[in-house]
């Protein structure tokens, strides 16, 4: 899957990128642990959500899409801290 940057330059999606940033917003939180394999099952459900919607996507499909993760997976904190440390 390709993925358009803020600069619009295309890339390919690295779910790596999506694991480190979830877990650098989950380390800024108390009360809600995400382990990697956590963070990795997310990037995943990601991919496979936004995958079924289109070819190219842009960082923020991929911003949204994590934000909506989290919070359906009752992590509201880990999901305020991602979204204040993407913008």
């Amino acid at each position: 899957m390709k993925i358009t940057k803020r600069n619009g330059n295309l890339t390919m999606y690295d779910d790596e990128k999506v694991v480190n940033s979830i877990l650098k917003a989950n380390r800024d939180v108390s009360g809600e642990e995400i382990t990697r394999a956590v963070a990795v099952n997310i990037a995943d459900e990601v991919f496979s959500r936004l995958t079924a919607e289109k070819e190219i996507i842009t960082t923020k499909d991929v911003r949204d899409c994590v934000y909506a993760i989290l919070t359906e997976r009752d992590c509201p904190k880990t999901a305020k801290a991602y979204a204040e440390y993407k913008k």
